[in-house]
């Protein structure tokens, strides 16, 4: 099966889609400043938004616009100098760093440019990792259907290496959405795609996020992309100009 062919599948259970009306993330006053040996740098500065349930938002900006800084700070991932994030009902300043990666691993999803796949683990044991690790008894049950959904029901015992770069990218959209994320934080997922791929692995990205109904976050330079999302924002020299 191509990566097209597994597009066109429903790769998730559905569920419920999220209540509209709720926020999942926002940043209030968002900052974040850098000491250089020239002299401290200011790479994002007062930005304001929401992001509602369900939503498909896209964050776009010229490179070195402090986009992914963006999304670092916004996924917990990354402190911020100055304000606060809220990612699904709790604001970040309150916890300290096991409890943002505790709230990572219960709501958050990520897919990444490099794909960011173990190369000590097969497909399927990359698939099982966020149940593991949330201690969940029957990892391996989901991680295999969702793979089998998605076109990998052949190459679960295969290791990165042996996995061309469109089905490394299918495992780890697989990975991102077995434990049934609140939010899903994208980071140019076809970035090291070609056109052919890149475009198969996005239908599959929105496909498999309306049948799960998760909020995407969603950082690209490609214009095309970012319209396929319900909102842009721009991000122009660390600060947002336009939504």
């Amino acid at each position: 099966m191509t990566v097209s062919d597994a597009a066109t599948r429903s790769p998730v259970p559905a569920k419920t889609i999220a209540d509209t009306d709720t926020v999942m993330v926002r940043a209030r006053q968002l900052g974040k400043r850098v000491s250089l040996p020239s002299g401290p740098l200011t790479i994002l500065e007062g930005v304001d938004f929401s992001i509602r349930a369900g939503e498909r938002v896209a964050i776009v900006g010229a490179s070195g616009s402090g986009k992914s800084t963006l999304l670092s700070l916004l996924a917990g991932l990354d402190t911020p100098s100055s304000g606060d994030v809220e990612l699904a009902g709790t604001w970040l300043a309150g916890l300290d760093e096991d409890g943002r990666a505790k709230l990572r691993g219960e709501q958050v999803g990520f897919v990444f440019q490099a794909f960011q796949l173990l190369p000590s683990l097969t497909a399927l044991e990359n698939a099982m990792l966020p149940l593991e690790l949330r201690g969940e008894r029957d990892a391996r049950g989901p991680a295999q259907a969702i793979l089998e959904a998605v076109g990998l029901g052949e190459r679960l015992n295969h290791y990165p290496r042996q996995l061309s770069g469109g089905e490394q990218q299918r495992v780890a959209l697989a990975r991102a959405f077995v434990a049934r994320p609140q939010v899903l934080f994208a980071d140019e997922p076809t970035g090291n795609l070609d056109t052919h791929t890149g475009e198969a692995v996005v239908n599959l990205l929105f496909r498999m996020n309306a049948e799960s109904g998760t909020t995407l976050v969603l950082v690209t330079h490609d214009p095309e992309l970012a319209a396929r999302c319900d909102r842009v924002l721009h991000i122009d020299a660390g600060r947002l100009v336009a939504s």
